[in-house]
């Protein structure tokens, strides 16, 4: 977005929106060690993510691999995500969870510790808590990330510009802004 804003300072700023897609939708609610999760996609319970790390630290993240202790399934993060765009923090809510878990460590399978993160991000802890105890929005996420897997999306990240082209994989800027420049310019002109 900041290149965006840079070329077009004058223009309306696009909308993001965060879609559901699980990496690991299999996993029990609860998660699996990170361990043991390593040693089963990788064959290696130590899999070093130094080149990641290092591309963070250029830009100014600093990865924390060390410490993530539990691999999640994510089905309550995607649920505090779609709950915080009804309140308008969705990107206030996805900055919070990447930092808890990839800076922080924190295990995003605890209802408590994804409240607390939710109210990081400006929503009421309360209504969290009671939102997260609930089954609300459970069946709408599972479904989206079922059509995302239908539409062909195996990975994140995976950016899709007016519904029209997909971009996967990280990208520099310089290529996402060619893509959504590209998909504005085939979007069909709108009625005043």
């Amino acid at each position: 977005m900041e290149l965006y804003r840079e070329r077009f300072p004058d223009a309306a700023e696009p909308a993001v929106r965060w879609l559901p897609f699980q990496l690991n939708p299999d996993l029990p609610e609860s998660g699996i060690s990170r361990a043991e999760y390593l040693q089963r996609k990788f064959g290696n319970p130590n899999r070093s993510y130094a080149n990641v790390a290092a591309v963070g630290t250029s830009v100014g993240i600093p990865f924390a691999f060390d410490k993530i202790k539990v691999q999640p399934n994510t089905i309550n993060a995607h649920r505090l995500l779609h709950h915080a765009d009804r309140q308008g923090r969705q990107d206030e809510m996805a900055e919070e969870l990447f930092r808890a878990y990839f800076i922080e460590g924190a295990n995003l399978t605890d209802k408590d510790t994804l409240a607390d993160i939710g109210a990081r991000a400006g929503l009421e802890r309360q209504a969290l808590v009671a939102y997260l105890a609930s089954d609300a929005d459970r069946e709408l996420i599972h479904g989206a990330d079922i059509e995302a897997r239908n539409a062909g999306i195996g990975g994140v990240p995976f950016f899709i510009f007016n519904r029209k082209i997909g971009v996967s994989g990280a990208q520099e800027p310089e290529t996402l802004l060619d893509a959504m420049l590209q998909a504005e310019k085939d979007a069909p002109a709108t009625e005043a």
